[in-house]
């Protein structure tokens, strides 16, 4: 009888409860939720290295500024050391960067062979660059530029 009592409590709970799964379908389907999926692309630049300057071949402690599309600075020097490198630091000269941006074109004369590194446009924003060069000779550096100013270093590289 004990048995019959307990048995009858918990079928008294379940019905109570809703738990019978007798429940009537829902009378519309339920419209499908959107979801909007958003992505950014982040570009991502390989880190230059940092490394110390030796003996210099080119340094302008004032800088050069580059006021209009057209201003162009040519600096030419002889590399006597394979491990050299050229380091810039662009300051924007306008708050709005888009019309700010810097390019050497680092060429070297016996081979007729010129790589380009720059600041905004087509290049990174990073306002500091170390460029480690590998062979020497005598260079070209062919500074072009809008709204900057720029200090540019060439010298040996020190271990």
């Amino acid at each position: 009888m004990k048995d019959i009592v307990i048995c009858t409590l918990i079928l008294a709970g379940i019905l109570f409860a809703g738990c019978t799964g007798t429940e009537a379908p829902p009378l519309s389907t339920p419209a499908p939720t959107t979801v909007v999926v958003t992505t950014t692309t982040v570009a991502t630049e390989t880190p230059r290295p940092v490394f110390s300057l030796g003996s210099h071949y080119l340094e302008d402690p004032g800088g050069y500024r580059l006021l209009t599309e057209n201003d162009t600075v040519i600096k030419e020097f002889r590399v006597d050391n394979p491990s050299w490198g050229v380091y810039f630091k662009v300051q924007p000269l306008n708050d709005d960067l888009q019309y700010c941006w810097f390019v050497v074109d680092v060429t070297n004369v016996d081979m007729n062979t010129t790589e380009s590194f720059g600041y905004g446009r087509d290049h990174s924003f990073e306002l500091e660059q170390w460029i480690p060069m590998y062979k020497e000779g005598p260079y070209k550096l062919t500074m072009k530029g809008n709204n900057v100013k720029v200090w540019l270093t060439a010298a040996k590289r020190m271990p």
